[in-house]
């Protein structure tokens, strides 16, 4: 027990180091690892290494170089512009369709990262040049994803109906689908209004004779402050890079002048028909997003090597240090039980009631740091005795309250979602969308599961 509570301690300690100082977070989880792995449980590197998320680094790798390569080369100004041009200049329908988007990806059976990974580079830079807020857009995005997941086709959906079949329990597939499709919408609304909506709604692009002018934005500005994460930008586009790909740091800048790349040319349609070959072989043959986006990405390069050079650099690399690491960490934790223990000593409380609150909060604040998929598959299980025993608690409320409250929170910066979201967001200081991603992201924690317990426990009762 009490290797828990050091291991939770440790965790912890990590977030207050990590807010205080300029350290990545990623850093500290994987010395932690290394330490409790090592000391406490006594596992060998190479076990503790297994516990890397080493599919989840993959697709952060290959769908940032990816969507570099199309950035870099003005396909993404063009699908901007056509996405303008669909709605008509309404600049506050944009959010809405990504929403719509990422919710259709999910709900026909694709998985919630590979959905926010196709979504989220297009809506981001969406935001980065219109002005947008990337908080709104990201949870569009990311909630989306996670409102249409637990269709009856939806692999969340999937999974959860799978899990209550084999314990027994009654189940009502559409009941879990509507609420989690209608609670992440109500937090996504509250949000637009929040985050400048009523004027987005105002805001139209005059198409004129239907040329869109794609304004002007200064890339990236340094990061500062506690937990920097690098400006990967802006390095790429520094003289050591410049010189690298043969030419001079201005003449790098200019190289895909605004708005006087023609739309159509024959590099962008390359890459428009990489992005759907990505879409297809996710989304129908379950291909792994990361390696087909790198292969894609490949094809992309070769036909422009030396524009594309500086594309590797703009992989969010220090993002992808912070999200493995935290990964790495909570591995370890759940290989040597720290969170069974919790869970278990949760579910074996006297008030049902009590239990049942407490364990929204576990799916919460461990899916905040962890696997969703896994935890869903874990959590119910925990919950299927006092679930059986007659004491109130009705298990259709139950497990949609409990699979909401266990998928709301991949929002944060953390889950395989937020990391998307992050990794993809331009034009803003990567610090500060950090910390909004994480206060967000605390928020949703905090306050989802109490509300979601209320809804659909205590009211039902």
């Amino acid at each position: 027990m009490t290797q828990h509570y050091i291991a939770i301690s440790l965790l912890v300690a990590m977030f207050v180091i990590a807010t205080a100082l300029p350290i990545n977070i990623g850093v500290l989880a994987f010395v932690g690892a290394f330490i409790v792995g090592s000391l406490i449980v006594g596992d060998s590197a190479k076990e503790i290494i297994s516990g890397f998320p080493s599919g989840l680094f993959l697709t952060l790798a290959g769908i940032t170089w990816l969507f570099a390569l199309a950035q870099n080369n003005g396909t993404i100004d063009w699908l901007v512009r056509s996405a303008v041009r669909a709605v008509k200049g309404r600049i506050g329908l944009i959010p809405w369709i990504m929403f719509f988007i990422a919710a259709l990806l999910t709900s026909v059976g694709a998985v919630t990262p590979g959905a926010v990974a196709i979504v989220a580079p297009i809506a981001l830079s969406f935001a980065f040049r219109y002005h947008i807020s990337p908080l709104l857009m990201g949870m569009m995005v990311a909630q989306g994803a996670s409102a249409g997941a637990f269709s009856p086709l939806g692999i969340f959906g999937g999974i959860t109906n799978g899990v209550v079949v084999k314990a027994g329990l009654p189940l009502s597939e559409m009941t879990t689908f509507a609420a989690s499709f209608f609670c992440n919408a109500v937090c996504v609304l509250i949000l637009f209004f929040v985050l400048g909506g009523r004027q987005l709604m105002q805001k139209r692009v005059d198409l004129g004779n239907g040329t869109i002018t794609v304004p002007h934005i200064e890339i990236a500005k340094p990061a500062t402050g506690p937990q920097i994460f690098g400006d990967s930008e802006a390095e790429a586009l520094s003289s050591r890079i410049a010189r690298e790909g043969g030419g001079d740091s201005n003449r790098l800048l200019a190289e895909v002048p605004e708005g006087q790349v023609p739309d159509g040319s024959p590099i962008q349609m390359l890459t428009i028909a990489g992005l759907a070959a990505v879409a297809t072989m996710v989304l129908a043959f379950n291909l792994d997003i990361g390696f087909v986006s790198l292969t894609v990405g490949l094809v992309i390069a070769l036909c422009q090597p030396t524009l594309q050079k500086r594309a590797m650099a703009q992989v969010a690399w220090p993002e992808i240090m912070l999200i493995t690491g935290v990964g790495t960490y909570i591995a370890v934790l759940e290989k040597m039980g720290t969170i069974d223990f919790i869970g278990d000593s949760v579910a074996s409380m006297a008030s049902p009631m009590l239990a049942a609150l407490l364990l929204f909060y576990i799916g919460g604040v461990v899916s905040a740091f962890a696997s969703s998929t896994a935890l869903l598959g874990a959590l119910i299980p925990l919950a299927v005795p006092f679930l059986q025993a007659g004491t109130g608690v009705g298990a259709i409320g139950f497990i949609a309250g409990m699979a909401v409250a266990s998928t709301i929170v991949d929002v944060s910066p953390f889950s395989t979602s937020g990391a998307l979201v992050l990794a993809n967001s331009k034009g803003i200081d990567k610090q500060v969308f950090y910390r909004q991603l994480l206060g967000y992201g605390a928020l949703i924690t905090l306050i989802a599961p109490p509300v979601l317990w209320l809804i659909f426990v205590v009211l039902p009762g």
